[in-house]
Formats: C-alpha cells, sequence, structure tokens
C-alpha cells in the first residue's frame, strides 16, 4: 500500500490525544494534546517532529470534540501533514472497553459503533468520549478507514477461571459482569517487547507485565497471552493505584451506605478519586511520596508501604498462575522512572530467582533495558511503553489486509 501514515486518537470526556506516524519506518511525525474541550480556557499543543519545529499553543474555546480535532488538522496541515494527505492510510482510535464482543482490532462501521455503545453501562466513563472522537473523525473523513483497538482486546484469552467472577451465573451473563482487563496495548507492547529483548519470541516467554502509572495493573502473559491481569469489570480492580483502592471487601461498599450514610455516586468517587495513594497520603506523585518518605513523614511511608505489599502479591501471585516466569517487566510512568518501587517490589523474592542490580536499577535511560544481576534466574526489565505505537501497528496491520 502506499499510504503509510496512521493517526492515532485517544478521546477522552475533554481531551484529545493524538499522534501521527509513518509506519514505514515507525517514525513520529507530529504529537499533541487538545485538553479542557468545552471551557473557555481550552488548550492545544502540537509538536511537529518532521522539522525539528518548536511546539507550538493555542489556548481559547474549543467547543467540542469536533472543533478540537478540526483544529489538530489545521495544525497537522500546517506542517504539510493535513488530514486530505493521500499518504494516511488510516486513523486508529483507542477505546476502551470492548467487551467480549471485540478481541481485536476492528475496522469501524455503523454496527461496531452500535455495539461500542451498548458497552458503555460498563464503561461509562471512557467508551462516551470514545465514540464521540470517533464520530467526529468519520464525519471528517468518511472515506478513509477508521480502526478501533480496544484496551479488553489483550485479555480475552484469558481462561474462563481467570475472568469469571464466583457469583450467580447467570446473574452475571445478564448484566455482562466478568474480568475484562485494562491497558491491553502497553501490557501487549511490553510482553513483546521484552521477549525482544531477551532476544526470543513472544511464543517462547512467560513474563509477568506491572504498568504502574496513575492507573496501574499487572498481567500473567504465557507465551505471549494474556492468562490472568489484576483490573476487572472496571479498572478499580487490582493493585493500589495513584487515586483508587485496588481490591478490597465487597461489604465495605455495603458498609458505608448502611453505617456512613453515603450515596452509590458517594462511594464511586471514594473508590476512584479518593483512595489509592492520595487517600492514604494526601499525594499521588510518587516523587512527592518519595521526598516525603525521606523527611520522615509516616503517613508517606504507610501509603508508600502498602503499594508495594499489593504489589508484591500479585507478583507472587502471577508467579504461581504461570509456573516458569521468564522475565518481570515495569512500565509506564512509575514503573519506568522509580527505582525505588522496582526495588522494594522484589525485596525478598531472592528465593523466586527475582532480584535488581542496585547499580543498573539506579540507570535511567528511554530504552528497553536489565536491571537484573549477571546470570539470574528470572531477567527483571524496564521497558518504556508505546501504546500509540502499538494502536498504530494493529491499525495500519489491518488496513494492509483489508485494502
Amino acid at each position: 500500500m502506499t499510504a503509510t501514515r496512521v493517526l492515532v486518537l485517544n478521546s477522552g470526556s475533554s481531551s484529545v490525544k493524538y499522534q501521527l506516524l509513518d509506519m514505514r519506518d515507525s517514525r513520529r511525525l507530529a504529537v499533541g494534546l487538545v485538553e479542557r474541550i468545552g471551557e473557555e480556557n481550552s488548550r492545544l499543543k502540537h509538536t511537529p517532529l518532521t522539522t525539528g519545529g518548536a511546539s507550538r499553543e493555542r489556548t481559547g474555546p474549543i467547543a467540542d470534540h469536533e472543533a478540537a480535532l478540526k483544529a489538530v488538522a489545521e495544525e497537522l496541515a500546517a506542517d504539510g501533514l493535513g488530514l486530505d494527505s493521500a499518504e494516511l492510510a488510516a486513523i486508529g482510535h483507542r477505546v476502551v472497553h470492548g467487551g467480549q464482543s471485540f478481541t481485536e482490532p476492528t475496522v469501524i462501521d455503523d454496527t461496531v459503533l452500535a455495539e461500542i455503545e451498548r458497552l458503555i453501562p460498563v464503561a461509562p466513563l471512557h467508551n462516551p468520549a470514545n465514540l464521540t472522537g470517533i464520530r467526529t473523525a468519520r464525519a471528517l473523513r468518511p472515506d478513509l478507514p477508521q480502526v478501533a483497538v480496544f484496551d479488553t482486546a489483550f485479555h480475552t484469552t484469558m481462561p474462563e477461571s481467570a475472568a469469571r467472577y464466583a457469583i450467580d451465573v447467570e446473574t452475571a451473563d445478564a448484566h455482562r459482569i466478568r474480568r475484562y482487563g485494562f491497558h491491553g496495548t502497553s501490557h501487549a507492547y511490553v510482553s513483546r517487547a521484552t521477549a525482544e529483548l531477551l532476544g526470543k519470541g513472544p511464543s517462547e516467554v512467560n513474563v509477568i507485565v506491572l504498568h504502574l502509572g496513575n492507573g496501574a495493573s499487572a498481567s500473567a502473559v504465557e507465551g505471549g497471552r494474556c492468562v490472568d491481569t489484576s483490573m476487572g469489570l472496571t479498572p478499580l480492580e487490582g493493585l493500589v493505584m495513584g487515586t483508587r483502592s485496588g481490591d478490597m471487601d465487597p461489604a465495605v461498599i455495603f458498609h458505608l451506605m448502611r453505617v456512613g450514610g453515603m450515596s452509590t455516586d458517594e462511594i464511586d468517587t471514594l473508590l476512584n478519586k479518593k483512595s489509592g495513594l492520595i487517600g492514604l497520603c494526601g499525594d499521588n506523585d510518587m516523587r512527592e511520596i518519595r521526598r516525603r518518605i525521606d523527611e520522615g513523614d509516616e503517613r508517606a511511608k504507610l501509603a508508600f508501604d502498602i503499594y508495594i505489599h499489593r504489589l508484591k502479591k500479585y507478583i507472587g501471585a502471577y508467579y504461581a498462575v504461570l509456573g516458569r516466569v521468564d522475565a518481570v517487566a515495569f512500565t509506564a510512568g512509575v514503573g519506568e522512572n522509580a527505582a525505588p518501587v522496582r526495588e522494594a517490589a522484589l525485596a525478598g523474592l531472592a528465593g523466586l530467582g527475582l532480584a535488581v542490580d542496585g547499580d543498573l536499577n539506579a540507570v535511567r535511560g528511554d530504552e528497553p533495558r536489565l536491571i537484573s544481576p549477571a546470570g539470574a534466574r528470572v531477567a527483571v526489565a524496564v521497558v518504556p511503553t508505546d501504546e500509540e505505537l502499538e494502536i498504530a501497528a494493529q491499525t495500519y496491520t489491518l488496513v494492509g489486509k483489508n485494502i
């Protein structure tokens, strides 16, 4: 195919992140962000990468996603990269929830849109915004293939024993209650990149992937296929996160309703936005938490210890699920940059072949690298994630098959 560019769009409720890539060499041509859509102080930051030009910003009201994408198109056109270019092969959209219906990237048509809309009850914060971005992009370029790449797709290989909750089957099926998992494009990219770092194919390697950002998730990847992951019906389950509680006794919710007099919406806000690290110590920035620990702040130390305790439990659990582990890979903002988190998470696990080399762990860099001691039974790696590249690659591969 002659067209080799893919525009990746990640549409949030009031933002649009975008990247334009040339898939001949996976090179980024431009990146940008539109934020505070619908407000008077909307902001667009656009960075062209083809000429080394400086970033450009525009501020002022951007009424809706249609206006946001038109502004993006104008910025791209100013760099000779417009949406009307014959070199644009497709637009790839991040869609958070694909349920059981979508197990791989999918060319978007009206039927696909209807199914994504049907899944809104299990992703009320994400799928509506994703749909808005898709509909706007289709209106701007109705002739261009548009592809949905789903956060949940990588996890659809989980066996039923991992995906099912132990509740009444008929009730679960009626309301589509099961464990779906999220951050799938990151887990797919990082597990594959880890195998490459070890000089092996994905099918040869068992990897525990730890995606640690403000949102955090773990996955057990066996021979390139996810067999378990920490997030569930929603991104609330699993690890302690920046503002989310992760695992807890469901009866806490009943207690808060009956004894605390809290409404469903109040509890939802508590668990998703006022819990995790910010609920424990008032900060959800790991750098600030470490600074406070260094100054002797006991509340920050307890938050860090709870975060690490949960993380270590999942590492041990997924070691048991996989039976054989070839590598543990840390990724995302905290995983890639917080050496103390990596060290603490694996402390005391030498009996499982897990350890970090202090000097290697202290090194910072943008490339995948090993931080385990030479000759370690299990490799420990830091692998910068690249969800946009993963979305672009899946989009380009699919579009190539359909042309």
